[in-house]
């Protein structure tokens, strides 16, 4: 377990530094350009968590689910099954958080199947529209919350394969259930502390 935890730890530490390195930072914490924005942070960290997701639902779901190898299912622990797309992203958003608590990043919809993806702040609600009404565009905006801001970014997340689509139309608890692929079918939401 200790081994499994720190490989998570190197894995987590190797992204952040692609991210930071993508946003336009040096080595040694410098920047390129006399600090990085929080859109360009943001950013960068959502094309590391959007390709992590991507390649997660088209080389492992898909094709062992399509494949009949293995089965992808909300209750993968039970029934010796893989985590579902969104609960991957979800558990690593809570080890990151484990690691630093400085920013924080979660999937959410307008039609979530598990209500704690719905979105909780007016921001949160405000660029889940903006990205369904606004196809290609991402959205930004500073909040606070409690005593401290945030700068929010809100990416859409559309259905990559079949698999995603098809889990989301036929789940019992799905509010919608005529999405096709490449349909929006919720956001990666990233917030990053501004001082």
């Amino acid at each position: 377990m200790k081994k499994r935890a720190t490989w998570s730890s190197v894995c987590l530490l190797g992204t952040l530094t692609i991210a930071a390195a993508a946003a336009g930072c040096k080595p040694g914490g410098g920047s390129n350009s006399g600090g990085v924005t929080p859109q360009a942070m943001t950013d960068a960290l959502f094309a590391v968590i959007s390709a992590d997701r991507a390649v997660y639902t088209r080389e492992v779901v898909n094709r062992l689910q399509n494949e009949k190898v293995v089965k992808a299912t909300e209750k993968y622990q039970d029934e010796k099954a893989l985590p579902l797309p969104a609960m991957m992203l979800r558990m690593g958003a809570e080890h990151a958080k484990k690691l630093d608590s400085s920013f924080s990043y979660g999937l959410l919809s307008l039609w979530p199947i598990n209500k704690q993806n719905g979105a909780k702040t007016d921001v949160e609600k405000e660029g889940l529209q903006f990205i369904v009404d606004n196809a290609g565009k991402n959205f930004y905006k500073e909040e606070t919350l409690g005593d401290k801001k945030y700068f929010t970014s809100v990416y859409a997340d559309k259905g990559v394969v079949e698999a995603c689509v098809n889990c989301h139309n036929e789940h019992k608890d799905s509010p919608k259930k005529d999405f096709k692929v490449g349909d929006i079918m919720g956001a990666v939401v990233i917030r990053v502390p501004l001082k």
